[in-house]
């Protein structure tokens, strides 16, 4: 009976190094996997800081290339820039005489046809039929001192025939005075058939004190200005001229324009 009861602890219970044999290994593995995990939370914690690292140096290399190809673009703007104030400034240097010349050229704004066809003159017949009155006007601009009139009021003329009319001016001042003169052609249609010859516009014109000179212009009207449909029912045109005070470093004033 007793045999049993001894036998029977030792099948219930193992032995004490079994149990010891188990605890070494349980504190091993769970000292491994302690380690383990230990190990993967500080590489977790430091790789992203040294991929950081090497993401701010990229984009700082990539911001740095961006700012020298901004500061080239700038560069290259601020040259084009600078060239087209350059040339924006020659064209209004060159503005003046350049209308002044196409005004001339095609008749805009009621200015006269400049120049003439010496050959054109000569060959070109008069349209008896079409006969046209010519009116004179004279003004001066506000700082203009000079007394200045058309010697006659009117004339009559056909396309196609020369004509001679004259102005007059007088400097009333006891000091010399330079003028400088635009004109125009009303209706403004007609310019481009109201041909010049010799004119005193556009040229300086130095009048000493109490000086009175008389100023031609030699004109005619183009032929074809009978063939113009727009021009059927013009039977008056007036040329009208404007005498400006010339100063030192001053334009010619354009046509239609005034100095203030």
């Amino acid at each position: 009976m007793l045999l049993p009861l001894l036998v029977r602890p030792s099948l219930c219970y193992p032995p004490a190094s079994l149990l010891l044999t188990q605890c070494v290994r349980t504190l091993r593995c769970d000292a491994g996997r302690t380690l383990h995990s230990q190990t993967e939370h500080f590489l977790r914690r430091r790789l992203p800081l040294r991929f950081q690292s090497r993401g701010t140096k990229s984009r700082s290399r990539t911001t740095r290339g961006q700012e020298e190809d901004w500061k080239t673009r700038n560069k290259t703007a601020l040259t084009y820039i600078a060239a087209a104030g350059v040339g924006m400034i020659g064209l209004s240097y060159a503005a003046v005489p350049l209308y002044r010349l196409y005004c001339q050229a095609s008749g805009l704004g009621g200015t006269a046809v400049a120049g003439h066809d010496t050959d054109l003159v000569e060959s070109m017949k008069p349209v008896k039929e079409r006969v046209l009155k010519i009116t004179f006007n004279a003004d001066t601009h506000a700082s203009m001192q000079w007394n200045f009139r058309p010697q006659q009021t009117e004339i009559f003329v056909v396309p196609g025939e020369t004509a001679l009319a004259f102005y007059r001016a007088k400097n009333p001042t006891d000091k010399p005075i330079i003028g400088i003169s635009t004109y125009n052609v009303v209706p403004f249609e007609a310019g481009q058939y109201f041909n010049k010859i010799q004119c005193f516009c556009f040229e300086e014109q130095r009048l000493n004190p109490h000086e009175e000179v008389d100023m031609p212009v030699f004109f005619y009207i183009d032929p074809e200005f009978d063939e113009d449909p727009r021009m059927a029912r013009v039977n008056t045109i007036t040329l009208s001229y404007t005498f400006f005070e010339a100063k030192e470093g001053q334009s010619v004033p354009l046509p239609g324009y005034s100095y203030n």
